[in-house]
């Protein structure tokens, strides 16, 4: 079995503004605002990007944080694994023990399918069997 690289973090914050703010000043981190349609965003940049948005330096990851809801399993860091077919993947996470989470759809409402970001790929939820939430991607254009 091929391995599958982690690629993102993502955390959830209660203040957008505080948040970026800690981040920006106590780690130098850009931080770049999403709109309303993806859910208020903000993706953070750890690492030098291309212009395709990637890391340059081997070994580092961007991420982003959303805000938290009501939901406990939204209050916890998660990572963000690529895969090169997520409804295989999905299909392995349910195998071995996990369950998904799910999505939203293109209104805003729960989908248990995977959702497309626009640029990035198609991205879904799930929880492994210790109770963590992971999320799973396969990159737009491939893995």
């Amino acid at each position: 079995m091929s391995k599958n690289p982690v690629v993102h973090f993502e955390m959830g914050y209660f203040d957008r503004d505080r948040m970026k703010t800690f981040y920006e000043t106590a780690f130098g981190l850009n931080m770049q605002q999403m709109g309303a349609d993806m859910g208020n965003y903000v993706v953070a940049q750890t690492a030098e990007t291309d212009d395709t948005g990637m890391v340059k330096t081997p070994g580092t990851i961007n991420g982003g944080f959303y805000q938290k809801v009501d939901n406990p399993l939204s209050h916890a860091p998660s990572v963000v694994i690529s895969v090169p077919d997520v409804k295989s993947a999905m299909q392995a996470v349910e195998t071995g023990g996990g369950k998904i989470l799910g999505a939203m759809d293109e209104s805003g409402n729960a989908s248990m399918e995977p959702m497309m970001i626009p640029g990035v790929g198609l991205w879904i939820s799930f929880q492994d069997p210790e109770g963590n939430r992971v999320s799973l991607l396969q990159p737009a254009g491939g893995n």
